[in-house]
């Protein structure tokens, strides 16, 4: 139950952090489960390409295919709405950050 209720709550910065990189440089799926790894994030290919699939549907990411080694490699950039939604994401985490920080302090005194 409660891991379920943290994936749930975890997934708005999955897509956040999603977002982040695919403005700095596209992104593809295996690079992504790793990079998210890295911040603590476990989850699979079957959890993430749905996120992805579902993030270029809202208009979010492009897609673009390309031929690597003989595989077709999907990645993923940032659009015009996805750069308005993460600039709006930013601000939205840097205030829950602060509200967060200070409450960390109050209970401190």
């Amino acid at each position: 139950m409660e891991e379920k209720v943290l994936r749930k709550l975890f997934l708005g910065f999955i897509q956040i952090h999603i977002l982040h990189h695919a403005k700095e440089h596209p992104v593809y799926g295996a690079w992504m489960l790793e990079e998210l790894r890295e911040h603590g994030y476990s989850i699979s290919a079957g959890t993430l390409y749905p996120i992805l699939h579902s993030m270029e549907k809202d208009g979010l990411l492009t897609k673009e295919e390309k031929n690597v080694e003989g595989k077709i490699r999907k990645n993923y950039t940032i659009t015009e709405k996805g750069n308005i939604i993460l600039k709006e994401a930013r601000n939205k985490a840097y205030e829950l950050f602060k509200e967060i920080k200070e409450g960390d302090n109050h209970e401190k005194e």
